[in-house]
């Protein structure tokens, strides 16, 4: 099939910006220098601002569009520009009224690292505190379903001369999530540095504004995310989050080493033990261990870290979970109240952290 400019403004034109309901081409963002070599297709797309929250998406709805309605063998190439320059903060006075960053980690996928993170936030919102929430599961966000807040869609807030995106609240707790900037339904397919720069742009163009605690609930394993966070941010410590099971506590090894290296350095505030026991609601005293017990338990003695806190398996978590009410909402319960008793221990942790040690400092590449 012969290319030609028509063809792909075309295509273009049957993609909406959100922030209007045009097409590319009617709302002027696509500009005029689409060339063709071939297979190859290259144009430019610009948008007023460049921490646009709708870039990303837009730049792949264009790319998929040609593909559709063009060709399935065109070489897509597009540079996105910006009508204004982006202003940003020196890398080291981001977040100046943050007062202490949390990475909540897992070495695998599966052991409810984010169930862990939605939970310890909203405690802490209900204790008083000043709390941000970012989903930093750039492939798998989940922190939209657990609180509700699925169809969000942050607007842009004048601060300080800079456009902020402004996170969404709820429960007491500032969010943001890359899961409210694409398809719920879709697979998020970015490369590492896209990945990379979609995370700094929820943290160094967010108006998070004044928090006690910043809660940044990452990827599991060992990632491009994790090295480009503690590149941008100095963390005040990290929270290792695996169930009691062996296949899982190996992982987590990985994941404090990460940490504790030389090159990162962020200190672990210590272990969270999640599905440590079952209890059935009908047998509320009795436990039963499903994947081993203890094991989070003796892998903090071995390596000399706290053990933070045993959450149990209750039917009410993932139910809650589901239906967008974390279950610490009910501080009554039983998962509320261990909650309760696992945020006390992260304050402590916290104040004895900061008491005595130095600031972390960012990781810097040479």
């Amino acid at each position: 099939m012969v290319l030609y400019p028509k063809l792909i403004n075309d295509a273009l034109e049957k993609v909406r910006y959100p922030g209007t309901g045009k097409g590319l081409v009617s709302a002027g963002i696509v500009e005029n220098n689409i060339r063709i070599d071939g297979n190859k297709v290259y144009f430019s797309l610009r948008f007023e601002k460049p921490n646009d929250p709708f870039i990303k998406s837009v730049v792949k709805a264009a790319e998929a569009s040609i593909h559709t309605f063009v060709s399935k063998e065109a070489d897509v190439s597009i540079e996105v520009l910006s009508s204004t320059p982006l202003k940003r903060p020196e890398v080291d006075k981001l977040l100046p009224g943050v007062k202490n960053i949390l990475a909540i980690s897992s070495g695998k996928g599966g052991v409810g690292k984010s169930t862990v993170s939605a939970n310890l936030a909203v405690t802490l919102a209900s204790l008083g505190y000043k709390v941000g929430l970012l989903d930093a599961d750039i492939f798998g966000p989940s922190i939209p379903k657990m609180f509700g807040i699925e169809d969000a869609r942050p607007i842009l807030k004048k601060i300080n001369d800079r456009d902020l995106i402004e996170p969404e609240e709820r429960y007491g707790v500032k969010i943001l999530s890359i899961g409210f900037f694409v398809n719920q339904d879709d697979a998020v397919l970015w490369r590492g540095g896209m990945a990379s720069n979609a995370l700094k742009q929820l943290i160094t163009d967010a108006n998070w504004g004044e928090l006690d605690y910043f809660l940044i609930d990452l990827p599991p394993g060992t990632s491009d995310i994790h090295l480009t966070l503690v590149q941008t941010l100095s963390v005040t410590g990290a929270i290792v989050v695996s169930t009691p099971q062996q296949v899982a506590l190996a992982d987590a090894r990985k994941g404090i080493s990460m940490f504790q290296g030389e090159k990162v350095n962020v200190p672990v505030l210590g272990l969270v033990e999640n599905m440590s026991w079952f209890t059935p609601a009908e047998l509320p005293t009795n436990r039963y261990y499903l994947f081993g017990k203890d094991g989070c338990k003796k892998l903090a003695e071995e390596l000399n870290l706290p053990l933070l806190g045993q959450i149990p398996i209750v039917q009410g978590i993932c139910e809650s979970g589901d239906k967008g009410k974390p279950v610490a909402l009910d501080s009554d319960s039983v998962t509320g109240q261990a909650f309760i008793n696992l945020a006390d221990r992260v304050i402590e942790q916290i104040e004895y952290r900061n008491k005595h040690l130095a600031p972390t400092e960012r990781v810097i590449v040479k």
